[in-house]
């Protein structure tokens, strides 16, 4: 049997977070290997005198963080892909100044979905569908920009949920965002025969900019407010500008009508092309979605979108939809590539598109995620009411304005089980993003309560 030493203090409650945090330290300490097997529940709840109960409940979130994998007949043991010192802070910058590497690429992010709530079932059912009806020579390989099917179903469906102007030639399937917009700076860079100006909303996620820088744009921050992206800030010589309307990552601000507006007769006066990241676009919580901007200027906008949110980032689905030359361009470079996404999966997703069963798991996930947003904003203005809680009711994260130094908000909120990043801008105050994701609702108040509590003084402004 593993024996692992652990403190719990029995006075103090929430033994289930004492658990998990004291287990969590020592994963990111280095104390616990990747692959280091655990005590079973039963036997660790015997060694510390507490209910199995609190220790299946620790575990459960562990697990659902990544920190931990648990397999019938195998135990539960330490993620083979933790690193020591996992869940370090990201070097704070604005674009340009954000050193590569400095980002971790895997791990619990304030951005990460449950990855418990993907609906295996579901997936498992389609995957059945298609292996038994797949032709023999659909396993081939495929339309290096994505398989016949899929792009009807995500045409079709982009132009129901998001108003988006598309048709199945527009449409090429990629592995997420990220790659997508990188294949449209690198069409642009090889149509320009140079580096081009690529405009980015500031603050922003600083994970993308290093790849853009690499396929070949020079970033240049624009400030976001209350409205998003000031279009009266952009470069008169920028190429293309990188927005996120629907949900803008941080702040979650939505791009205003007039902006929008804006936006489109900027792109359309100067010839420079908008990629727009829908961000979010399928999680809104308070009200429908507002279309796509694609929809209002489809020979200027580039949409990208994937399932990284909805369904699982591991599945490496996404998609663009641009306008017809761009899009041409992008299905030959993916070909160039790497010869295109794995053609089961596509058939698997179209099916679920098709069948209803991705927009129902969609509704599934608005409702469960939003009692978890709205746990945790109400127990921010219990317990840290001088921290202001910015943007709609959407997504996975929360962002909230303070003053001072909030880094040690930031250790704090993961002590507590909390993913948390700070954000800092050269346009505005600082900020704090919270993933809730993760956390159930009825766990999100003890949370924000051991937060403040592992803060002390440092937290109550």
């Amino acid at each position: 049997m593993a024996d692992l030493h652990l403190v719990v203090d029995r006075a103090a409650g929430g033994l289930a977070g004492q658990i998990a945090r004291e287990v969590r330290e020592a994963v990111r300490s280095g104390r616990l290997v990747p692959g280091a097997r655990l005590p079973a529940t039963r036997d660790l709840a015997r060694d510390l005198g507490l209910s199995r109960g609190v220790v299946v409940e620790a575990y459960e979130q562990l697990v659902a963080e990544g920190l931990l994998e648990s397999r019938t007949g195998a135990g539960t043991r330490v993620a083979a892909r933790v690193a020591a010192g996992a869940g370090l802070q990201p070097a704070p910058g604005r674009p340009g100044d954000e050193r590569e590497g400095s980002w971790p690429h895997y791990g619990h992010r304030p951005t990460s979905p449950d990855l418990g709530l993907f609906p295996r079932q579901a997936w498992l059912a389609a995957v059945r569908h298609v292996l038994a009806t797949l032709p023999n020579d659909a396993l081939d390989y495929g339309d290096p920009g994505g398989v016949p099917a899929l792009r009807r179903e995500l045409a079709a469906y982009l132009g129901r949920v998001r108003a988006a102007d598309v048709s199945p030639d527009d449409v090429v399937v990629v592995t997420g965002v990220a790659q997508g917009l990188s294949l449209v700076v690198q069409v642009l860079v090889r149509d320009r025969g140079r580096r081009i100006v690529l405009a980015a909303e500031d603050p922003t996620s600083a994970r993308q900019l290093p790849l853009f820088r690499r396929a070949g744009a020079d970033v240049v921050p624009v400030p976001v407010d209350g409205e998003g992206i000031v279009v009266e800030g952009l470069p008169g010589d920028a190429d293309a500008v990188v927005v996120t309307p629907a949900h803008q990552y941080p702040t979650g601000v939505v791009l205003s009508p007039a902006r929008r507006a804006a936006l489109v007769d900027w792109a359309a006066r100067t010839g420079a092309l908008v990629l727009e990241d829908d961000y979010d676009a399928e999680l809104r919580f308070d009200r429908d979605p507002v279309g796509c901007l694609q929809g209002l200027a489809p020979d200027r906008v580039v949409l990208a979108g994937s399932v990284s949110k909805a369904l699982a980032p591991g599945l490496r689905l996404g998609w663009i939809a641009a306008p017809p030359r761009v899009a041409r361009a992008v299905r030959l470079a993916r070909g160039e590539l790497d010869l295109g996404s794995p053609v089961v999966d596509q058939y698997v997703l179209a099916h679920l598109i098709d069948g209803g069963g991705y927009d129902r798991h969609l509704r599934r996930m608005r409702r469960e995620y939003r009692r978890r947003r709205d746990a945790l904003v109400d127990a921010l203005a219990e317990d840290l009411p001088w921290m202001t809680v910015r943007g709609i009711s959407a997504g996975l994260h929360l962002y909230a304005e303070g003053t001072g130094d909030l880094s040690g908000l930031v250790e704090a909120a993961r002590a507590a089980g909390l993913s948390a990043e700070t954000v800092t801008s050269a346009h505005g105050s600082p900020g704090l993003v919270l993933g809730f994701a993760r956390l159930p609702a009825h766990r999100v108040a003890e949370a924000v309560r051991v937060l403040v509590g592992k803060a002390g003084r440092d937290v109550r402004g």
